[in-house]
């Protein structure tokens, strides 16, 4: 059961962070400026960060499995229609319904994980997931690249979104909500707080509760910077700096990219299993988000690096910036058991607006400064012109390392307190 989501979560991380693989070709396709491949790629992220919230309480309510074979569904139609777009406008359609597709899978994992795992080893089990969900933003870096000028970016999609609609078919045969939910289960089902009813006042009187309780915010605020910045970062900007502002090969560049993508995975596994056995979050999560902010001030200096220091980097990079991934088990500590699924999406919510903004914001900050040169019908820009454009992402990920040293520690357990 937790295959089939984890493959479905790796599939959303391939759609999430595709542009960067072939943002050279969108820009070609559609003849784009930087803005408007930045508002093509962070369609994705607008709707995404629309329906965090919704999710959570569809995920609380209906359960994963419902929603999850839905999602499957719509992403798979946005990938056919992404793939055979012949305008701007038909791609930001599709684009806009792969991130509503998608947009279900990772609450809906998280919650799958909190109901059928032991509380002191959410952290691992998430950390497992994602190492392997990352494969997909892996794969959307040389792999994605490579396939794409052997055999066009347009088939690929298209060979996605028929993978998208198997997975939601899938989902709705092996998917169970909760233990005990099924014949199939295999021992008896523990107990678990009470589900919500899908009740307005119920619904509404819990999300409340998360969004006032101010021990989630910090969480939230550390989402924003950090996986904002890496969203916005490798999600579109990172390709396109390193092959026009630091003179990389395509192949060189997009090596650089699955390393980082690499180290971000690995990297979810070793933040999450050594949060869980120190039994500390907060610690974790300040040490990763400064060492993060500072490999950003390598970049926004300009200095001329050897290709082991840029590749050695990258890989350390991806690495601290998995520490967001612990913001998840801060918000769901400190908050109602059964609102785990709100809680979490409330928080990730944070990082998926500052993807949504961010994209965009870097690619307007390159117009700007743009001097006018085109080369084969694209826009070039010069070094500066990045490295103005990521002094924002820069600043994003230092918010969120400050933020850090807000958040509550909570031992790796539940501390809500409903007296409190």
């Amino acid at each position: 059961m937790l295959a089939v989501v984890v493959a479905a979560y790796a599939l959303s991380f391939f759609q999430r962070f595709a542009p960067a693989g072939i943002a050279q070709d969108l820009a070609a396709a559609f003849q784009t400026s930087a803005a408007s491949l930045g508002v093509l790629a962070a369609t994705y992220f607008y709707v995404y960060t629309i329906m965090q919230v919704p999710t959570g309480i569809l995920v609380d309510t209906l359960g994963p499995r419902r929603i999850l074979a839905l999602g499957g569904l719509v992403a798979g139609g946005g990938s056919l229609l992404f793939g055979m777009a012949e305008t701007l406008d038909g791609a930001l359609v599709g684009r806009t319904l792969i991130g509503l597709g998608v947009s279900v899978v990772f609450i809906a994992m998280l919650k799958i994980i909190a109901v059928w795992f032991e509380e002191h080893r959410f952290a691992t089990v998430v950390g497992m997931s994602m190492l392997v969900g990352n494969l997909g933003s892996v794969l959307a870096g040389a792999p994605l690249s490579a396939l794409a000028q052997a055999t066009g970016w347009r088939g690929v999609f298209v060979g996605v979104g028929v993978v998208s609609v198997a997975l939601g078919a899938l989902a709705w045969l092996l998917v169970r909500d909760r233990p005990g939910s099924s014949a199939a289960a295999v021992s008896p089902a523990p107990t678990f707080p009470p589900t919500p009813a899908f009740d307005r006042t119920v619904i509404l009187t819990g999300l409340l509760r998360v969004v006032k309780n101010r021990a989630t915010w910090p969480a939230a605020a550390v989402n924003f910077g950090i996986s904002g910045s890496f969203f916005a970062f490798g999600g579109l900007w990172a390709t396109p700096f390193l092959i026009q502002g630091m003179g990389m090969s395509r192949a060189t560049a997009t090596a650089h990219l699955s390393l980082y993508f690499a180290g971000f995975a690995i990297g979810c596994l070793v933040v999450g299993s050594l949060s869980d056995r120190l039994r500390r979050r907060k610690p974790v999560v300040i040490v990763s988000s400064h060492l993060l902010g500072l490999i950003w001030l390598v970049w926004l200096s300009g200095i001329a690096l050897p290709p082991a220091a840029t590749y050695g980097l990258f890989a350390l990079m991806g690495l601290a910036t998995a520490s967001f991934t612990l913001t998840w088990a801060c918000a769901k500590e400190v908050n109602p058991p059964a609102l785990s699924g709100m809680s979490t999406s409330v928080t990730n919510m944070g990082g998926f607006l500052a993807g949504a903004l961010l994209q965009p914001a870097v690619g307007w900050i390159m117009d700007r400064r743009w001097s006018g040169t085109m080369t084969e019908g694209m826009r070039l820009y010069a070094p500066e012109d990045y490295r103005w454009g990521l002094l924002l992402l820069a600043a994003a990920a230092w918010f969120g390392a400050a933020a850090a040293w807000r958040i509550r520690e909570t031992h790796c357990r539940n501390i809500w307190n409903p007296d409190c």
